[in-house]
C-alpha cells in the first residue's frame, strides 16, 4: 500500500522587542536566571498586563508580507494548562479572533513551485524554561523567558514531504528576518518549529492520526525528525497497527523521536477571553503607516537583481537569501559599479568564510571590498593576489592598499618591467654566415642577466 505524507507546521517567532509583551521587563537573552521578571510576568495577584504596541505592529508586518487578512478587531484569550514554567497557570494567547488569518506562501522544491496555505498568525506570550541536570534529581525553573512576545504562525496541512516542510520553514525564516521582527536564531530558541505529521492511503481525503514533533532547533533536525517519523508511521501502518496521537520529542543524539505526552486538542485548554485585556482595534491608517515602512522582501529583491543587474537566478537567490548579505552586496556595488564581478567574488570568496546570516560579523567593510576589486580592475594587483589580500583583510581588518604596500604585492606592468637588457633580449640576432658559408637562420633568444 502506498501512503501520502501530510505535514503542517506551527512556528513560534520571538519578536525583536526591547521589552516583553505585557510588561516592561527586558527580553535580552542569556541573563542570569530569574533576573528579568516582575509581578506581571510572574502572575502575582493584582498585577495587570499592558500590551506592547510594537508586537501588534510586527504582526501587521508579517500579515502584509504573507498575504494574511488582518482582523480589524482581535482579542486575547487565556489558554489554561498547568506546567512548572507557567506561573499564572494559563498563557495569554489568541484563539477565535487572531491578529491575522488565511494567507499563503510560495515555496520551490526540486524546481517545482507550490503554494502553501497559512491558517493564522496570532500573538501570545512565551512560557518559562525548565533546566534539567543529569547529575541531580531536580529540575530548575528560569522565568526570564516568561512573557516574551511571540507570533505563532500555523500552516495548513499542505506540505507533502520533509523537503517541502524545510523549504517552507526557510522561506518564513527569511521573511521574519527581512522584516526585522525576529532574529531567527534557532539555537537560542527565538525561531522554533513544531511539526504535525500523519500518513494516509494515497487517494484518501480523510487525514490520518497525527503526531506532533518538538525540540527541533535547526533546519537539519527538522528534516531528520520528519523523515524518521514518516518511516516510523509507515512501518506501524504496514504492520497492521495504528498510530497513537501523541507529542514526541526529537532526540538528535539517538536520531529518533521519544514520547513526551498525549497530544492535546483545543478544547483541552478551555480557552476564554482574557478579562484584563481590551480588544485591539486596527484601523486602515495604522495598516497604511506600517505598510509604508515595509522593506523590499527577498523575492522582490531577487527579481530586481535579475532584471536590473543582469544576474543569473541562482546567484540572485544566494545574494538575497539574507537581508544583511543583500545590503552588503548593494553597498559594494555603490562604490564599484560592476555587479557581476562583485557577486562572483562574494559567492566564491566571502561566502566561503561567512554564511549569509553572518555577514555583519565580517571585518571587511563594503567599501574595503570595493577598493580591493578596483585594484584588480586597474591591474594594480592580479585576481590571484586579490584572494591572498582578501584573506589578510579578513584576519586583520586592514585596508587592501595598506596590505598591498606593506607586502610589496604591486603588479608591475610590462612597460615598468622593461629594461635595456630585457628589450635587447627580444631583438633577433641578425643572420650571419656560418663556418660552412651558409647564412644562419634568424632566431629569437632570451639572454639571462648573468
Amino acid at each position: 500500500m502506498e501512503f501520502e505524507t501530510v505535514i503542517g507546521l506551527e512556528i513560534h517567532a520571538q519578536m525583536k522587542t526591547k521589552s516583553k509583551i505585557f510588561c516592561g521587563c527586558s527580553t535580552t537573552f542569556g541573563a542570569p536566571p530569574n533576573t528579568h521578571t516582575c509581578p506581571v510576568c510572574l502572575g502575582m495577584p493584582g498585577s495587570l498586563p499592558v500590551l506592547n504596541r510594537q508586537v501588534v505592529e510586527n504582526g501587521i508586518k508579517l500579515a502584509l508580507a504573507t498575504g494574511l487578512a488582518i482582523n480589524r478587531e482581535n482579542r486575547f484569550a487565556r489558554k489554561n494548562y498547568f506546567y512548572p514554567d507557567l506561573p499564572k497557570g494559563y498563557q495569554i494567547s489568541q484563539f477565535e479572533l487572531p491578529i491575522a488569518e488565511h494567507g499563503r506562501l510560495e515555496i520551490e522544491v526540486a524546481g517545482q513551485k507550490k503554494t502553501i496555505g497559512i491558517t493564522r498568525a496570532h500573538m501570545e506570550e512565551d512560557a518559562g524554561k525548565l533546566v534539567h541536570d543529569d547529575l541531580e534529581p531536580n529540575s530548575y525553573v528560569d522565568l526570564n523567558r516568561t512573557g516574551t512576545p511571540l507570533l505563532e504562525i500555523v500552516s495548513e496541512p499542505d506540505l507533502r514531504s520533509p523537503e517541502e516542510a524545510v523549504a517552507y520553514l526557510k522561506k518564513l525564516h527569511g521573511i521574519v528576518r527581512y522584516l526585522d521582527i525576529c532574529d531567527g536564531n534557532m539555537q537560542e530558541g527565538s525561531f522554533r518549529c513544531d511539526a504535525n505529521i500523519s500518513l494516509r492511503p494515497k487517494g484518501q481525503e480523510e487525514l490520518g492520526t497525527r503526531t506532533e514533533l518538538k525540540n527541533m532547533n535547526s533546519f537539519r533536525n527538522v528534516q531528520l525528525a520528519l523523515e524518521y517519523e514518516e518511516r516510523r508511521q509507515r512501518d506501524v501502518l504496514l504492520d497492521g497497527g495504528s498510530v497513537t496521537q501523541a507529542t514526541l520529542l526529537w532526540n538528535p543524539d539517538a536520531n529518533r523521536t521519544e514520547a513526551m505526552r498525549g497530544k492535546e486538542e483545543a478544547h483541552d485548554y478551555r480557552y476564554f477571553p482574557d478579562p484584563d485585556l481590551v480588544p485591539i482595534h486596527i484601523d486602515e491608517e495604522w495598516i497604511e503607516r506600517v505598510q509604508a515602512g515595509l522593506p523590499e522582501l527577498a523575492g522582490e529583491r531577487q527579481q530586481r537583481f535579475m532584471a536590473d543587474l543582469g544576474l543569473p537566478e541562482d546567484v540572485a537567490a544566494i545574494l538575497t537569501s539574507s537581508r544583511d548579505l543583500a545590503d552588503f552586496f548593494e553597498q559594494v556595488c555603490a562604490a564599484y559599479d560592476n555587479p557581476k564581478k562583485v557577486s562572483n567574488f562574494i559567492a566564491t570568496e566571502l561566502l566561503r568564510e561567512y554564511s549569509p546570516e553572518q555577514i555583519n560579523a565580517c571585518p571587511v567593510s563594503a567599501q574595503q571590498l570595493a577598493a580591493l576589486l578596483q585594484m584588480v580592475e586597474k591591474k594594480t594587483i592580479s585576481g590571484k593576489i586579490a584572494k591572498t589580500v582578501f584573506a589578510d583583510m579578513l584576519a586583520s581588518g586592514d585596508d587592501p592598499e595598506k596590505i598591498v604596500k606593506e607586502k610589496g604585492l604591486v603588479q608591475m606592468s610590462d612597460e615598468a618591467n622593461s629594461s635595456p637588457l630585457s628589450a635587447r633580449s627580444l631583438q633577433p640576432i641578425q643572420s650571419r654566415p656560418s663556418s660552412s658559408g651558409r647564412a644562419r637562420p634568424r632566431s629569437w633568444v632570451s639572454l639571462s642577466a648573468s
